[in-house]
This record gives C-alpha cells, structure tokens and sequence, in this order.
C-alpha cells in the first residue's frame, strides 16, 4: 500500500502573504465558527495573518465560547511513561539525540514499567501515554509486552491504568495491527516540522526519522492497520507558526477525506531546553506567549470536536490560561525521564524541561478553584465510542450526556481514594453543584446515584 505526500509547501506559504483580514473578514469567520461546523483553510489562514490585539481578543473569546459550549468544564488528566531514552535518531533540537553524550541513557525492563505504573496509580491517574525513544531495544515487541505491564498493574486500592496511549515511531501496517491487538487507545507522532525542505536540516541523513515522507504517512498506515483514533502535533519554534497551523489542517482534511475521520487530539509543544542539546537554547522561530494562546485558540474553533493537548512544558500559569481557550487534555505531575517517577534518585536524562512542577492533588485542587471538573474518563473507548462514531456523536452535542456525568465520576473516585483532606472537600462541593446543573430530571438521578454508590465503594461506573 502507497501513500502520497499530501502538502503544498509552496501553496500553504503563498496563503500567508498579503492576506491580512479586514474587520468585517474577521467578523464573519468568527459569527461562522461560532455554529461550532469547523473553519476551512482560507480562513484560518486569514485568522493567523491577524495582529492587532483587539481582534485577536475576539479570536479568544470565540475559542472560549467554543470550549464551553462543547466540552463545557471537564478537563481530561493523564501522565506520560518515558520507557526509555535511547535513540538512534540525531534530532537536533531533542535531549534524547544520539549525539548526547552528557546523557545517562535508560530502557526501562517490564518490571521498572510495572513500578512506574504503581507510582503513578498511587497518585490517582487512571490514563497513561506511553513513549520511547527510537531504537532496536524498544521496538514494537518490547512496547506490546510493556502495554500488557502497564494495563497488569494494581495498586494497593484494586486501581488499574484504564486508557493507554502511545507516542511511538512510525511502523508498519502490521505492527500498528499488533498494537491495535493490545487495545491501545490513540495513537500519536509529532511531524516536528511540515516543511520538508527545513525537516532535512533538523533531522540529518541517516538515521530512520530523516524519512519526512515515512513520517508523514504514518498515519495512514496506522488507520490501514485498525488504529482508530489517532493524535498529530508539530514542535513549535522550528520553522514559522503560520505555516505549522495550516499543514495541521491540511493533515487533518487528508484523514477525514481518506479515512472518515479526523485526528482525535493536536498536542502543542514548544521547544523547550535540554540539557547536552544547544540547539533548543536558541530556538530559530520562538512562538511568544501571545502568538501561541492566538493559534491555541485558532485550532479550537478550526477543528472544534478534537482534543487539543498541553504538557507540563508550559508554566502552570500559561496552562491555567490556555485551558480557558481551548485546552482539553493536560498531562499532570509529570516526568520525561525513565524511571523518574519510582527511582527519584536515579538521574536517568530528561527529553526537556518542565515549567509545571505541581503535584497531581495540587493541579486537581486549582482545577476545582476555577470550577473544572477533574476527567480520568474511558467510558467512550471501553463502549466503543471511538473514531468516526465518537465524533458522529460529538458534532450533534450527544456526547455530553455522557462526558460530564463519567467525568464526575472519575472525579468522584479520585476524592474517595487518594485526594488530600482539603482537595477532597472542594471536591464534594464542586460535585454537588455539578448535580444541580443537569436539565433532565432522568439523568440527574441516575448521576447522583452512581455517585452515592462511588462514595460507598464502587468503582468504574460510567455511561
């Protein structure tokens, strides 16, 4: 099976030039994106073009009214398993680069996996992604026996990791179908950088990941192998935003057209240090504070039903604002290092720097101040809502009736088990206002009974 290269370098660049928006341009693609059908590439690219900070504050205001209307208060908590840091690529700008040679390098054995699970269960995460570096020591066998771990772990409350996803290096269709195998969830790779003329420059010859077109397609190739959902994500300050955003869209056309579905998350990292790799303390096109909330924004109303992710690269104040427009998903207490979360004292190195030092409780105890509701939710992958059907029920705004209600029930589990004293009480509260806010009288009393059944003990109850 071939796939082709599906972006236009030359006609994505040349939509950037001169297109700055009038007022009234601006008006009407915002009043079209507030019916929550998605944006097309024109005008996305007319929206990037945008600077003055009066429109751009509309484009914010838009992406909040979005956020909410969709996905209304829930927030979505994983962790991120680093199972190793040995790589044979040379990716300039990554801590992880062959070429590191002040790096301790660590692949995880399936027991060290198992202890990061437990680590990780005992704060009270119920989802993981999980990633490694690109090398024979953690090839496609390895990360099938690892998920099997992972999703085998118990803790001492009966808690077991419920949703697995992966970061992985692009593979073929019949690994991809091994994985499929072993009920991952979403399948996500980075393109880095859409332009394949400055993709060579980050990514020297002779190493697997210098093949842009490989990468490029990889997810065509995990769609032909059973994945269902999968996730995409550029490394911004590389090349030009503006460019990164309208090839995203363009990947995002080429999954619905070619496969009836479009990408279930967008993850949005910016470079940040590493510690051996000079090249992420000079980043060639930073992406301001201003610049990434406008894109952030962009996205949520471009591609208004998928997941968009942040990690704890950014600081947690740039997080706590970024949720507000757009967010959906945010790694919490995290550690990009192997063997970070059991063996503290092991200096195993990090991919990057992290700017959100929190705890999972001390996230969890924000997120209640602002009235967020706290999801480990996996109703939807464990009923088979997942793919095209999830979003068939997600564009009419069905999908609520069940998202809000697992959320708090996740939430619910969360503050029985392992929140502190004083998360716990915000906690309850915030649940029990959360009751009163559901229009069918049906629903509400099915949610507040298997809330009660939480707070007596049950476990894994959702819709």
């Amino acid at each position: 099976m071939k796939f082709e290269n599906f972006i236009d370098r030359d006609k994505l660049y040349g939509m950037l030039e001169n297109n700055t928006p009038t007022e009234s341009q601006i008006n009407e693609i915002l009043n079209k994106a507030r019916k929550l059908k998605g944006l097309n590439l024109e005008d996305v690219a007319k929206l990037l073009c945008v600077e003055d900070e009066a429109q751009i504050q509309k484009i914010l205001e838009t992406a909040m009214y979005a956020k909410e209307e969709i996905y209304g208060r829930r927030l979505v908590l994983f962790a991120p398993i680093y199972t190793g840091n040995a790589c044979v690529n040379n990716c300039v700008y990554c801590g992880f680069r062959r070429d590191n040679k002040s790096l301790k390098r660590k692949v995880l054995t399936m027991d060290e996996i198992e202890q990061e699970t437990l680590t990780l269960l005992r704060q009270g995460h119920k989802r993981a992604l999980l990633i490694c570096g690109e090398s024979s020591r953690n090839n496609t066998d390895y990360m099938v026996e690892a998920i099997r771990r992972t999703y085998g772990a118990k803790d001492e409350k009966g808690s077991t990791i419920r949703r697995i996803n992966v970061e992985l290096a692009p593979m073929s269709i019949e690994d991809f179908a091994k994985l499929k195998a072993e009920h991952i969830g979403t399948y996500v790779c980075f393109q880095e950088t859409y332009d394949p003329i400055m993709y060579k420059e980050f990514h020297p010859a002779g190493t697997p990941k210098a093949d842009y077109l490989n990468r490029l397609t990889v997810m065509d190739r995990a769609q032909a192998g059973g994945i269902n959902d999968v996730g995409l994500g550029v490394l911004f300050g590389l090349i030009d935003y503006k460019f990164e955003i309208l090839a995203l869209m363009e990947h995002a056309r080429h999954l619905e057209e070619d496969w009836g579905c479009g990408p279930h998350t967008v993850s949005f990292p910016r470079i940040e240090p590493a510690e051996g790799t000079p090249f992420s303390t000079h980043v060639p096109h930073p992406v301001s504070d201003k610049d990434f909330k406008k894109i952030i924004a962009i996205i949520r109303i471009a591609m208004p039903y998928t997941g968009i992710i942040i990690s704890t690269r950014e600081s947690a104040e740039m997080r706590n604002e970024l949720v507000k427009y757009g967010v959906s998903q945010i790694s919490a207490a995290s550690r990009t290092n192997p063997g970070a979360y059991s063996q503290e004292e092991e200096n195993t190195g990090a991919q990057f720097s992290l700017g959100d030092h929190r705890s999972l409780d001390e996230v969890i105890s924000m997120m209640c101040d602002e009235g967020y509701i706290p999801s480990f939710c996996t109703g939807c992958y464990r009923k088979g809502r997942v793919g095209a059907d999830f979003m068939d029920l997600a564009k009419p705004g069905l999908i609520k009736e069940y998202c809000k209600p697992n959320a708090m029930f996740t939430f619910r589990e969360y503050l029985e088990d392992y929140a502190s004293p004083e998360t716990r009480a915000k906690g309850l509260a915030l649940l029990k206002e959360l009751v009163t806010t559901f229009p069918k009288e049906e629903l509400k009393r099915k949610v507040e009974g298997n809330l009660c059944q939480i707070g007596e003990g049950s476990r894994d109850l959702y819709f």
